[in-house]
Formats: structure tokens, sequence, C-alpha cells
């Protein structure tokens, strides 16, 4: 199943979306904008290749240590 994401402009405009979702019967969550970013890296990590191993001397060269 797909989500659509909107960004309402105002606090008025979120009420007003949210009993107009609810009329519909369609279900609808708020987030603030920090879970809308924890929700876009837990994305990036589930995509990322998880069998590539990098050594510890990569690391800390990258970490500058």
């Amino acid at each position: 199943m797909k989500a659509i994401v909107i960004k309402p402009k105002s606090p008025s405009e979120i009420k007003f979306l949210s009993e107009l979702l609810k009329k519909l019967g369609i279900a609808a969550n708020s987030m603030d904008i920090d879970e809308i970013e924890d929700e876009g890296l837990a994305v990036l990590m589930k995509k990322a290749d998880r069998n590539k191993k990098v050594s510890r001397e990569e690391i800390m060269k990258k970490l500058k240590y």
C-alpha cells in the first residue's frame, strides 16, 4: 500500500484535513518534522548494503584519526 504526504500551511488546515479524512473513513496520522526525518532515515537504512565490510583502518581514515 502507498501513502500520501500532505503538508498543510496552518493548524486550521491540519484540523480541516483531519476531520475530512475521518468523515471519509480514511485513517490518518500526523507527524512532526523529526518523525518525518526518522522515517526517511529508516528507509535509507533498510536499503543499505549490509554485506559489504569496511576495515577499521578505512573508518579511522575517514574520521581522520
